[in-house]
């Protein structure tokens, strides 16, 4: 796609505009905050603009120099030769960079793991996948913070939600809510035999307050007391809390914290965030048939990678992109790979359906 040269300099100007706003120093609370964030999310297209616009105008210099200056022609057209080969993708760069975006995609991201079928070996497999986002969260310099988890007695978690902030952490995550299937012998198999199991991924961007207001006639609020793998109790003070969402019937259960007060506080942003969620799937309800083109809905019941042990290989169904390095893309450094290619893939197809 190429951009006009208007459009350049709209983007230009409007930059200009927002920086010379937040020198002045006469914007406060809400005001500075607004362009901040206005500033930061036009800086990199703007950045692709100019860079756009210097190379377009290098050109015209050049060409004008071939006719005017016989003598500088053979300089002139092998440094235009070279800016003509450069520019295509400077415009694509620039084209990647206008595209809309999600407005999540700066929030931290709330990360739900569930085994599914397999037993005990999903459980192994959930926890796998667990230690694989963490191993990518240090590559990104991320913070990963468990609010809860339910384990089984081999070490697996049957369920575990984490809450994950950083830079950029829904945007690189959000292509990742799906089932994951795992092909392996387990360790509870005594006959060596390779059996299919899975877990389910849903990744949510955290909400805020002011993105969803819950009142306090729409809880149940449930108090027990908390209890650890095997039933045993983990402490003696009714500290967990159950919240029951009556309009939507979301349940909510939060115990990994000593204090009543915490869990409840945790609680309230996971119901907030996956109501959320719900807001946001019923907003991009008429996008789904365009979404259906995209690298993938998001839907936690479409199947999305296997990981199988016997070849050492990991395939991403959704793009066909299978990679020979199991072990590397577990420990999470040979996550990015992955991501990169679906994130890549996504922006193709939404550029060429901006080109139809």
């Amino acid at each position: 796609m190429t951009t006009s040269d208007a459009r350049l300099a709209q983007i230009s100007s409007r930059f200009a505009e927002l920086e010379a706003r937040l020198a002045s120093g006469t914007l406060e609370g809400a005001d500075f905050v607004s362009a901040s964030r206005d500033y930061a999310e036009l800086e990199p297209v703007a950045r692709a603009a100019e860079a756009v616009r210097e190379m377009r105008g290098e050109l015209a210099s050049l060409e004008a120099m071939d006719e005017a200056d016989p003598e500088m022609r053979a300089m002139a057209q092998e440094e235009a030769q070279r800016i003509k080969a450069e520019l295509p993708h400077a415009e694509h760069q620039l084209a990647l960079t206008m595209l809309p975006r999600d407005s999540a995609d700066s929030r931290p991201a709330m990360l739900e793991i569930r085994a599914g079928t397999g037993g005990d070996e999903a459980a192994l497999f959930a926890a796998d996948l667990f230690g694989m986002y963490q191993g990518y969260a240090a590559t990104q310099g991320w913070r990963v913070e468990v609010d809860s988890v339910n384990a089984n007695d081999l070490g697996g978690f049957k369920e575990i939600i984490a809450s994950l902030s950083g830079n950029g952490v829904f945007a690189k995550l959000k292509f990742e809510s799906g089932v994951h299937r795992v092909q392996r012998v387990p360790v509870t198999e005594s006959g060596g035999r390779i059996h299919t199991s899975a877990a389910t991924v849903a990744v949510l961007p955290v909400a805020e307050e002011v993105d969803v207001e819950i009142e306090d006639k729409d809880i149940k609020i449930d108090i027990y007391r908390a209890s650890g793998a095997g039933g045993q109790h983990v402490n003696t003070t009714d500290s967990a809390v159950r919240l029951t969402h009556l309009p939507t019937g979301l349940v909510v259960i939060q115990q990994d914290q000593r204090s009543q007060h915490k869990n409840k506080a945790k609680a309230l942003t996971v119901l907030r965030t996956r109501l959320y969620d719900l807001k946001r799937a019923e907003a991009h309800g008429d996008e789904a048939e365009a979404r259906k083109a995209m690298v993938g809905s998001g839907d936690r019941s479409e199947r999305i990678r296997t990981y199988n042990f016997p070849q050492g290989r990991v395939t991403d169904h959704r793009i066909n992109l299978t990679l020979h390095r199991l072990p590397e893309i577990l420990e999470g450094a040979g996550l990015g790979e992955l991501i990169d290619a679906l994130i890549a893939e996504d922006q193709a197809k939404r550029l060429a359906a901006l080109g139809e």
